[in-house]
Parts: structure tokens; sequence; C-alpha cells
């Protein structure tokens, strides 16, 4: 049976994932040591191509969904969203038990890879935590809207390439091709397709309309720093700036925990310095 990680990256006029899915693949190897496969619309640089696995080209097709991206408390910017390609990956990935994962979704640790261990064909979070949880009271437990079903979490999910699998996948495709029925019938109040709203809903429909104990949650626990924060440095470990308000930061040192950063253009800023200090120290 083969294993690996998939990760999906299509840059916007805002922010480049495929930096983020090359960091992304670095700490993978570091943590886990199994292959990534690259799903992209985007050209890698030459001398990245060969951290992955396979480099798996498609055409991007979703050119008009935009969104608001976060750069701490009070930058706001808004810029393509592309994320349409992920109810693919049954037909994408080149593996038998998957590992599918945002390229802002950090890997620290070893954790996920019980996921293989595991006899489930599919595991996903249904909670996420926010880090800095006793800071703010505006971040509590989270449904697809406000009287309708719970939410899982699409950042990371395991799966295996079975029958059952395939319908379930099939079946996301039906609902992100026909989003505005489903958008209205769960009583979403943002128009743009999510990922994280599409398996939710796919969830519920898979086990009869009702809440039952089939996906189970990943072993690993999804914790997150919101668009709100910022990155201080990155090391190995992880110096952040934890938003309380619109002024106050509360500062925080995280080592060894897998962590969602959807301050994606925080991000981006802690890799490129990376790299540079890397290059920098190479030259001497």
């Amino acid at each position: 049976m083969t294993k690996g990680i998939l990760l999906f990256a299509h840059n916007n006029n805002l922010i480049d994932y495929v930096s983020q899915a090359i960091f992304c693949c670095e700490q993978i190897k570091k943590h886990l040591n199994i292959p990534v496969s690259l799903v992209t619309s985007n050209t890698v640089p030459p001398d990245k191509i060969s951290l992955f696995d396979k480099i798996i080209s498609i055409k991007n097709i979703n050119t008009h969904q935009t969104k608001s991206f976060l750069d701490g408390s009070t930058n706001k910017y808004n810029a393509l969203w592309h994320n349409f390609s992920r109810p693919d990956c049954y037909d994408l990935t080149p593996y038998d038990e998957t590992i599918v994962m945002d390229t802002d979704y950090i890997v620290g640790n070893d954790n996920l890879l019980k996921c293989f261990q595991s006899n489930a064909d599919f595991l996903i979070n249904k909670d996420a935590e926010y880090i800095n949880y006793q800071h703010r009271d505006d971040l509590t437990d989270i449904d697809v809207s406000d009287s309708s079903i719970p939410m899982y979490w699409a950042t990371v999910f395991y799966f295996k390439k079975t029958e059952k699998m395939k319908t379930f996948f099939e079946l996301i495709k039906h609902i992100k091709n026909n989003w505005s029925f489903y958008r209205f019938t769960y009583q979403i109040i943002g128009q743009n397709y999510r990922n994280d709203h599409s398996f939710s809903i796919a969830i519920h429909m898979f086990n009869d309309f009702q809440e039952t104990n089939w996906p189970m949650n990943l072993p690993s626990k999804l914790y997150y720093i919101t668009d709100r924060d910022d990155i201080v440095h990155f090391d190995g470990n992880w110096e952040l700036m934890l938003s309380i308000d619109t002024k106050k930061y509360y500062p925080c040192t995280v080592n060894g925990m897998s962590l969602h950063i959807m301050n994606k253009l925080a991000l981006n800023r802690a890799i490129m310095y990376d790299r540079w200090i890397k290059e920098d120290y190479d030259k001497k």
C-alpha cells in the first residue's frame, strides 16, 4: 500500500502558495519522512522540484471567487481565492492512503503517522482549538451556520482509496457544482464556496442526515492561530504575537506542535526570512 501526502497550491495576486507548499513539504520531510505530491496550476522553482514525489499540473478552474485576507488586526486585502480543486483529491492522489493538508498547515511532530496505523477509511477533525483561546472571547465552537450542522475542518484529513471514499468524494464534487442550492439549504450566509462547508455537508448527507461516529478524528488535534495574529520568527520553533484586540498582542513560543497558520501573509514573510537565513549560512 502506497502512502503519502497531497498538497494543493494555486497562487493569487497576493499570496505565494507554491512557496508555502515548499516550506510545508520541508517540514513534512523533517517530521514525517514520507512522500509528498503537489497539485498546482503554477510553476515550481527548478531547484525545489526534487522535494516532491510528484508534481501534478492542473488547470485552475476558479477565476472569480475573491476573499478578504487579514494580516494582523488592522491590515486587510482582497484577492482571488482558488480553492475548487480539493474535491478532486481522490482522483488526483497517486497513493492508496493519503493525507491531504493545506499548505499553511505546518507539521511540527510525527502524530499524523498514526493515520496509517488506523483501520478507518476517513479521518478528519471535527474540532479546532485556537492556541490563545483564553485571551479571546470571540472564538467559540463553530457550526456550518447558527442553526445548521457541525463543522468538520478540511484543513487536514486522511483517506483510503476505497469504493466508499470514491462515492464520498463524488458527493463533495456534486455539492461544489451545485453550491448555490446547498448554501441556501444549509443556511450558509457567505456566498463563497468553502471546502470546510462542503465536507461538513457531505458527511451529514453520507450519514443519512444524522450525527454519527463516522468519521473519526485525526490522531493529531487541529491547533491554529488566526489571521489577526502575527509571526515574529521561525527557527524550528514559532515565535508568535497573538492578538488580544486591535492594539494588544500576547507573545507566545510554540515548539513540537503542528499548527494551522491562518495569517498567510505572515507565513510567507516567515518563509522568506527562513530561506534568506539558510542561503546566507550556506554562503559562509
